[in-house]
């Protein structure tokens, strides 16, 4: 990119300069002070950039090409999802129906939006084999937290408290950090040579005590794109020892429509909406993910519930042709009460049910084939040639959705470290795969090509690995020094994360 468009708005700002002028009000203008309570006050007026509008459109424009993302090439992200989310479930997101209903509104005069919930409800409840979900959960962390607080109110509601959640090596990073700050104790289990649970370990850790046993936090399939062999006799462990089986749902991609958790023996299951179902992932946004529960869990749930009644139960007769009227449950004397302001991020709720009526029940089932056999592709590809021998896969057998390779030997014969490797894809149009997860794989690199890639952006990264390690050999430099076509070079990491700057100096 150009010298110039470095410059950060705030030093394109030029005193006067504006990108729109406003006419005049034909109202009676007030003081502030009469308006804004005077501790809500500003000292002074906010250090905003002066702008014309060209400088504006084009500010924005530069942050998009300084950011790699699905619409720039393959993503393959292990343990994220990063799949193309259909264009048409945007637009239907932003209908004015859709995107400009007040969150307080009256049931009454919201009911095609409480409708669209109620039926994502039951969708949801389908795909994951339990009767009862609460969209409230504005991602996967907050799924994860409100599990657990379930879990709490459900021992608690049997006289019991108990302390220890189980949690294997292989789960995702937010997992202990959710049980910690649900006041419980992390006890990891760890993983046996097939890359599932270790049997042994984790009958020794209930045994310990399985009286405090609250709960087994479990991604089945797990971070190695593995399904666990052993899950009903897992649950039917977990169950004994009266605790509850948790499902994270970071990999439901893999499996929906083949295999669903509540079968499994699963009691709470979270739903990533950015990672199966067409939310946009990342970027900090609005988020969602709703948790599906057993009958056992059903009366700890958040309230308000969103529900249907008779239409003789509306206050003003209100209801739909068949009769039904949906509403916002607060009666719920065991609930453990709201997880946020309202009933969640709506559009995600919109995009969401738009994605699964459009594929159905078959469609849903051909995406979990399709990214299943595009993970086994690829992972037999690079098995191949100098991949094949400088990056092994970790454990060898037939993968769900990702799989994960250990960069040990490239490392030791060839002085290159995983993220050597990740830098230089990004000089050949490839973001690079999650590296250094999960941690019980040294210099792990986790692939995920998901289901909307093509044979051909599959096979160009897999020639994209060799042509790298072809290089290496001769000169390992290269990718140590990797990348260089972006906009910003490789960075010192130490010092980014000692020192951030995180803060434009005026």
């Amino acid at each position: 990119m150009q010298a110039e468009s470095i410059r950060t708005i705030y030093e394109r700002s030029k005193p006067g300069r504006r990108a729109a002028a406003l006419p005049d009000a034909e109202v009676p203008e007030s003081p502030l002070e009469e308006l804004i309570p005077a501790d809500l006050l500003r000292d002074e007026p906010p250090c905003l950039p002066e702008v014309a509008e060209p400088e504006i459109v084009r500010h924005y424009n530069r942050l998009s090409r300084r950011n790699f993302d699905l619409d720039t090439g393959f993503y393959p992200l292990g343990s994220c999802t990063m799949k193309h989310n259909p264009r048409l479930n945007e637009r239907v997101a932003a209908l004015p129906g859709h995107a400009r209903l007040h969150p307080a509104q009256d049931p009454s005069r919201a009911q095609g939006a409480l409708e669209l919930m109620w039926l994502l409800q039951r969708s949801l409840a389908e795909i994951c084999g339990l009767p009862h979900v609460s969209l409230q959960p504005s991602a996967g962390s907050h799924g994860e937290l409100a599990g657990l607080l379930l879990t709490r109110a459900y021992h608690a509601d049997r006289g019991e408290e108990r302390t220890k959640v189980l949690a294997p090596d292989t789960s995702h990073g937010t997992n202990p950090a959710s049980v910690t700050m649900a006041g419980y104790e992390v006890v990891k289990v760890a993983t046996n040579e097939r890359g599932g649970v270790e049997m042994d370990d984790l009958r020794a850790k209930i045994d310990e005590d399985p009286g405090q046993v609250a709960c087994l936090m479990l991604t089945n399939p797990n971070t190695l794109g593995l399904f666990d062999e052993n899950i009903a006799e897992i649950a039917a462990l977990i169950h004994a020892a009266g605790g509850t089986l948790y499902y994270d749902g970071a990999n439901l991609n893999a499996v929906m429509g083949h295999s669903r958790p509540g079968d499994m023996g699963f009691d709470i299951v979270h739903v990533n909406l950015h990672k199966s179902f067409s939310q946009p992932h990342g970027g900090g946004g609005p988020g969602a993910g709703p948790i599906a529960v057993s009958e056992r869990i059903e009366p700890f749930l958040p309230r308000p519930q969103v529900v249907r009644r008779a239409s003789s139960e509306a206050a003003n007769g209100a209801g739909d042709p068949d009769g039904h009227f949906f509403d916002l449950d607060h009666e719920r004397p065991k609930s453990i009460g709201r997880l946020r302001g309202f009933q969640g991020n709506f559009g995600v709720f919109v995009r969401s049910y738009a994605y699964i009526l459009s594929l159905g029940a078959d469609g849903l089932a051909e995406a979990s084939e399709t990214a299943v056999l595009n993970a086994n592709y690829l992972k037999a590809r690079l098995a191949e040639g100098r991949a094949g021998k400088r990056l092994p896969v970790a454990f060898e057998r037939h993968c769900m959705h990702e799989f994960v390779l250990s960069g040990k030997p490239m490392k030791r014969e060839l002085g290159l470290a995983t993220l050597d490797l990740a830098k230089r894809l990004l000089d050949f149009g490839f973001h690079p795969p999650t590296v250094y997860f999960p941690l019980l794989v040294e210099e792990a690199l986790m692939v995920e090509p998901t289901e909307t890639e093509t044979k051909e952006s599959l096979d160009a990264f897999a020639e994209a690995i060799e042509q790298i390690l072809t290089e290496a050999e001769d000169d390992p430099e290269v990718a140590k020094q990797a990348p260089y076509t972006t906009p910003v070079r490789r960075l010192d990491e130490v010092k980014a994360t000692r020192r951030p700057v995180v803060r434009q100096q005026f």
